[in-house]
């Protein structure tokens, strides 16, 4: 495998159909793309003034679904472009805090045709320069502290742009189980894949391994030169670069470090796609394909990898050839939050016969999975919020609620309705009912408590309640349909 930077000569191009697996399998393959007399017109925005942008990006995903191994090398004006520019300005999140220029999206927009010539203007003679990202830090539910990056607002823009060209390029290249931070896939795909591998194919071991803090040890130069594999044109490169050496300002200093990257940023999730598809999804998909005997099932949603084996001995030894792999790109494996567990069909069965406890659980995507069984006494993964989610959550909101005690029933209610819509809609998984409804009844007495506290001589009957609860709270109920359904329709 490559064991020195610019030594590509053993990188494959695989296949992406799952091991052993019959077409629609738990992984989905890559699409076969729009129908034909459609391919333009489901991919145009409505805006005429913009209708360019996903044209000219299409002929750039023709030209790199034509040729898997071609060095694309011209790219940058797509880049420069004004609609480009305009595009991505307007998909920057308007509400999002400013970083060290303090420069806000509608400031910004008041002169936009001229701010965005200019940046056009800078890009096309290479005269643009990166700033700092501002660095803040965001509380984990562990009680740790997550360092999130700021840029500055052109920043953000000019890195969506390249975030758009690169899409373009490496979308015709990424595997099928890779689903974090993809256009058109979601964290739910990813859920609906883990599970139908593990309910209707050979599971019996699963590897939840964690890798230890990833986008801080991510190496530039691996980086720069897995870009390089598909990218030719060397502005593009140069862009990246400058990004990867800006740095961040963090108690008025700026830090720069020879690897990591900035989380916060637009380019952020395509750079970890792209590192982490050459150094584990290639790797992966040819070691199941070459190595392994029995089935294999893979799922990556940006850092966090979990993979099905049929075989232990098979997952015993994914796991150390996983371990040296990434030891040659700087990258290493959590040695507490890395587990191989028995899980599956026959894994509660098989650990009672030898005298053992029951099956392991283990965290993905903010739930954790249990081998649980149906009401008829067959098995199934049972998916509950994770508890020290729903706890940090819970907490979050009480204390929101404390500074909103005095504000009016009206604004309470609509900023509650949010947090609880925003929870079901995501957690609102088949079977985890329990959970979602435990959240919906503790917001309710929250809420009533807080509405208590505003006076010392309260009002407030529980009938009242619960017609304020019916008025603005959403009910807790399952939004999400069963995976092998939902799956079965989307693959």
């Amino acid at each position: 495998m490559m064991n020195e930077p610019g030594k590509s000569d053993n990188l494959i191009v695989p296949e992406k159909l799952p091991n052993k697996a019959p077409k629609g399998a738990a992984e989905a393959m890559e699409g076969s793309g729009l129908a034909k007399g459609n391919l333009l017109g489901q991919n145009t925005h409505r805006t005429q003034s913009r209708a360019s942008v996903p044209r000219a990006l299409e002929r750039v995903r023709q030209a790199a679904k034509g040729d898997k191994r071609q060095r694309l090398t011209a790219l940058m004006h797509h880049v420069y472009a004004p609609e480009m520019l305009e595009f991505c300005y307007d998909s920057v999140n308007r509400g999002a805090a400013a970083g060290i220029d303090g420069e806000t999206w509608r400031h910004y927009g008041e002169s936009l045709a001229e701010n965005l010539q200019d940046l056009s203007e800078r890009l096309k003679r290479g005269a643009y320069r990166a700033k700092p990202a501002k660095r803040v830090q965001i509380p984990k539910p562990d009680g740790r502290l997550r360092p999130i990056g700021l840029p500055a607002l052109e920043d953000k823009i000019v890195q969506r742009a390249v975030a758009e060209v690169l899409n373009a390029v490496y979308e015709q290249d990424f595997l099928g189980f890779s689903y974090g931070f993809r256009p058109g896939r979601n964290p739910h795909q990813a859920l609906d894949a883990l599970y139908v591998a593990i309910q209707v194919k050979k599971v019996s071991w699963v590897l939840d391994a964690d890798i230890r803090e990833f986008f801080d040890t991510l190496s530039h130069e691996w980086l720069v030169k897995f870009i390089e594999h598909r990218i030719g044109d060397r502005r593009i490169i140069r862009l990246i670069q400058k990004w990867l050496k800006a740095g961040v300002l963090e108690d008025g200093k700026r830090v720069v470090k020879e690897v990591g990257t900035v989380q916060g940023g637009s380019i952020s999730p395509v750079l970890a796609n792209i590192y982490l598809h050459y150094v584990f999804d290639v790797w992966a998909h040819r070691w199941r394909r070459k190595q392994a005997r029995g089935e294999v099932y893979l799922v990556r949603f940006a850092d966090d990898v979990v993979a099905g084996f049929q075989y232990r001995h098979e997952a015993e030894g994914f796991l150390e050839d996983l371990k040296q792999r990434f030891s040659k790109f700087a990258l290493q494996l959590h040695p507490e939050k890395t587990q191989l567990i028995e899980f599956g069909r026959f894994a509660a069965e098989n650990r009672r016969n030898r005298g053992e406890g029951k099956p392991g659980t283990f965290n993905f995507l903010g739930c954790t999975h249990i081998c649980g069984k149906t009401r008829s006494g067959k098995f199934t993964v049972l998916r509950r919020t994770i508890r020290k989610k729903l706890t940090a959550k819970l907490k979050a909101v009480r204390a929101e609620l404390r500074q909103r005690m005095h504000e009016p029933v009206p604004i309470q209610g609509a900023y509650l309705r949010s947090v609880v819509s925003g929870h079901i809609r995501y957690f609102g998984v088949p079977m985890n009912g329990p959970c979602i409804g435990a959240f919906h009844k503790e917001i309710c007495r929250m809420w009533m408590k807080v509405l208590r506290r505003r006076s010392q001589k309260h009002n407030l009957k529980w009938d009242r309640m619960k017609r304020l609860i019916a008025k603005w709270l959403p009910p807790a109920r399952i939004c999400h349909p069963y995976p092998v359904v939902r799956f079965g329709v989307i693959t």
